[in-house]
Formats: C-alpha cells, structure tokens, sequence
C-alpha cells in the first residue's frame, strides 16, 4: 500500500483507528475523518479531519475534497462510520430507525458520492464498506440497526454495478468485533470466538488494496472463530 492515498471515515473509533494504523504501517496516506473532534497536527502520512458530520452531504464533501487536496490525490474510500442501537420494533421508538439510517446508510453514501470523481482519477479507486452479518437474518431487537446495514449492502451493490470498471467496490460484513464496548454489553459472551478489529484491518485492507483489482460488488461474511 505504499504511497495510496486512504480516506478511512470513522477513524477515531474502535475498528477504524486500528485499520487506520495498519494501513500507516504499510506505507499508505491516511486521511482520518471522524464526528469527534480532533486537534492533531498534520504530518507528511496523516491528516485528520475532526467534528465532520458525514450525515450531511456538503460537510462530506468538503472533508472528502479537503483529503485529495491535501495529499493531491485519493486512492481508497475505508467507510467505517456508523452506529448501533438494540430496541425492539414494538417498543422502540420509530425516530431510531431514522437515525440508523443516517449514520449507516447516509455517511457512507454521502461520502462515496464525494469521493467518486477523486477515486476515479486515481485508476485504481476502492471503496470499502461495512455491513453486518447481523442484516442478512436479523434477530430481536435489531430491526433499525439490520435494516439499515441492509441498505449498506444494496448501496455497495449498487455502486460496483454502476462503477464497474472505473472503482471497485465491496463490504465487509463482519459478526461480533471484539471491542471493549460489546464486552461490557455482553459479559458472558465468548470473546474467543469474535473477529478482532486487526483480523477484520486485514480483509478491509485487502480489498482496498491493488492485489483485489478483480473484485467488486461482494460482500464478504467475517465470522471470527465459530
């Protein structure tokens, strides 16, 4: 991955800052775009771009934009921005199943929509998603987050079909990732059989990488050790 310009949105957070760091440790650019706020300076290998609101699609463009000026160019999308609620469809509260909507499917619409004339000027453009195993047969309580990870999975779809091509497009569809926020949701669960957010770097790395040029529109299940 030397020298490849990488978008990576979310890139504060669990899985995104360590896809963040394995991409850095291959040689590759990163553009770190996250909702926190950030005050780091910029360095010849990073430039974060804090407090950005990827719901909104002229906040994403300009970080987008900002990221391919910086660096001159823009090889990789990484769309890892996102949430997660658990609530029940007859209990829950219908505004949810908006906000779901907006920070899976909206984000990374919106940033993939900004990132298209960049990508493709790169010639080897990718852009990488994450769905949810979870959207493929939801269970209890997750109807807003599986519905919205669905759609995650169509716009991937959608976008390879209509980028073919020029940019390759896939997602991930990762099971349980074994981060401190799930095991204090699940304290008795088996953290042993979840995927790492370093197993899960590594496919997601793999697809933005020039090595998956023949692969585009597939989701791609990552289970951990079941």
């Amino acid at each position: 991955m030397d020298g490849k310009v990488i978008v990576v949105t979310g890139a504060l957070g669990a899985l995104g800052s360590v896809v963040a760091d394995e991409a850095l440790a291959r040689g590759a650019r990163i553009a770190s775009v996250d909702h926190a706020p950030t005050q780091a300076p910029a360095t010849a290998d990073l430039f974060e771009l804090g407090g950005v609101d990827l719901t909104d699609a002229a906040q994403a463009r300009k970080a987008i934009d900002a990221a391919a000026r910086h660096f001159g160019k823009l090889d990789a999308l990484i769309n890892i921005a996102g949430g997660f609620a658990f609530e029940t469809v007859a209990d829950g509260d219908p505004r949810t199943w908006q906000r779901m909507h907006a920070l899976n499917v909206m984000t990374a619409l919106n940033a993939s929509r900004a990132a298209i004339p960049h990508l493709v000027a790169s010639g080897a453009g990718r852009i990488v998603n994450v769905g949810a195993m979870g959207a493929l047969q939801a269970g209890s309580g997750m109807g807003a987050y599986a519905a919205s990870k669905a759609g995650v999975h169509r716009l991937t779809e959608a976008l390879a079909a209509e980028l073919k091509g020029n940019i390759t497009v896939n997602a991930v569809l990762p099971s349980i990732i074994d981060t401190a926020a799930n095991r204090a949701s699940m304290p008795k669960a088996d953290f042993a059989k979840w995927v790492t957010p370093k197993e899960l770097a590594e496919v997601i790395l793999f697809l933005a990488s020039d090595a998956a040029s023949a692969v585009t529109g597939a989701l791609l299940p990552v289970n951990g050790r079941v």
